[in-house]
């Protein structure tokens, strides 16, 4: 599995990213957590608004900080 974190680097993007290692420890799944914080490879993903979190190559929220919970069920399927 691989997680997108998509964002400028701005608090909230720190804050995505932060909660999807979190939750990807908590759901005790093998996954790669990475940042993407180069505009242009953000637009790539279709996401206009960050912080954005693609998992697999599908974006499940753009424009909020998903909470550890929420990342927890989208990686478990739960």
């Amino acid at each position: 599995m691989k997680i997108h974190v998509l964002g400028p680097g701005c608090a909230k993007c720190h804050k995505t990213f932060d909660n999807a290692q979190e939750a990807v420890k908590a759901a005790g799944v093998q996954a790669e957590v990475v940042k993407v914080e180069k505009i242009d490879e953000i637009m790539k993903f279709g996401v206009m608004i960050t912080p954005a979190l693609v998992i697999d190559g599908q974006v499940k929220v753009s424009g909020k900080v998903p909470s550890v919970e929420d990342i927890k069920k989208w990686v478990t399927g739960k």
